[in-house]
């Protein structure tokens, strides 16, 4: 059982999808006794523009033995310019989400320069780890050999099947407030359906302070500040409490890599409305309701159908809880990586 290192930039205890996999898959590499050096890198090691300080940093930090792997954070990865990532002495596993340059809102010029670069840094990785098909397919279209991708689905900690509480028709989000999220798309989506009765609540941190204030115009502005909560963070218990309590599931995303919230929608039984992007389709199987990404329209169609037919959402429900019992857990998404580490 090989040591390795493992670097995430700032804080890796952020409750965002990226961060709890990295979190969760390092805490379980180190409970099979694995010795898993956990290298913490600056918080900017993550951006697109790095100062000469960060690199330098992120260069010391990763200064490592030649017979150590490096599993490396995907943003941070991206972000590196390729020469200081071709110096590194360590064989590297690149551990990916998606492509940064696949992020919502950015230029084209700095669109295509993210992917530029991270498709001249997949040269320098011994392996790379993603976590679904879909983003396999997305790095070989960017130049990785397909033989050096493995795919390690995130794990789900929590029981499954639960019974649900009743808190009426309760809509549940759960993202955060970035653009790419699509939560300005599910609003817009809501108050087409503002005749029905439904409250909703959108749980996720601010990722960017614009966004989150734009999110609360637009609430405002389309007479809904009753009905729709922007919850913000909230507790792991509490997040437990709000999927056992809603009877919708909605994310109207633009762009998923994976989709572990709607992942432990699955888990939990729900009845999904979500977009046709990215993985998402290959996450919800069968059990969602599939809308065009930023199309308002179309999703508030979806919502309606859940709202008002029983049979629908519990159609829906079922092949949920069935889609929910069969994702792996935790474990077995480190004993992937493992087995990639140990064959290096």
């Amino acid at each position: 059982m090989r040591a390795c290192a493992f670097a995430i930039p700032g804080n890796h205890r952020q409750k965002t999808g990226g961060f709890i996999y990295q979190r969760r898959l390092l805490e379980e590499l180190q409970a099979t006794g694995r010795e898993v050096h956990h290298i913490v890198l600056p918080a900017e090691a993550a951006g697109a523009a790095q100062s000469p300080a960060v690199q330098a940093e992120v260069a010391r930090l990763l200064a490592l033995p030649p017979d150590l792997p490096l599993i490396l954070d995907g943003l941070a990865f991206a972000a590196m310019p390729t020469g200081a990532l071709a110096q590194l002495a360590s064989p590297v596993v690149a551990m990916l989400h998606h492509p940064m340059g696949m992020e919502d809102g950015l230029s084209p010029d700095l669109s295509r320069r993210l992917l530029a670069q991270e498709a001249a840094n997949l040269a320098h990785a011994a392996q790379v780890v993603v976590t679904s098909e879909h983003t396999r397919q997305t790095y070989i279209k960017l130049g990785a050999d397909p033989a050096r991708i493995t795919v390690a689905l995130p794990g789900y900690d929590g029981p499954r099947d639960l019974p649900r509480v009743e808190t009426g028709p309760r809509i549940l989000s759960v993202g955060l407030l970035a653009r790419r999220k699509g939560h300005d798309v599910l609003i817009r989506a809501l108050a087409r359906v503002a005749d029905l009765d439904w409250t909703a609540r959108i749980v996720g941190k601010t990722h960017d302070p614009a966004v989150a204030a734009d999110l609360a115009a637009l609430i405002a502005e389309l007479g809904l500040a009753g009905r729709i909560e922007l919850a913000g963070e909230i507790s792991d218990a509490a997040l437990s409490e709000a999927y056992r309590g809603a009877r919708i599931f909605a994310l109207a995303t633009r762009y998923e890599g994976y989709g572990m919230a709607l992942a432990e929608a699955l888990c939990h039984g729900l009845p999904i409305v979500t977009c046709g992007t990215g993985a998402v389709p290959d996450t919800v199987g069968d059990a969602a309701l599939l809308a065009p990404p930023g199309d308002a329209e179309a999703f508030a169609a979806h919502l309606r159908t859940l709202l008002t037919s029983e049979a629908a959402r519990r159609d829906l429900g079922e092949r949920s809880r069935h889609l929910g019992r069969a994702l792996p857990v935790w474990p077995e998404t480190a004993a992937i990586m493992g087995t990639v580490l140990d064959a290096l």
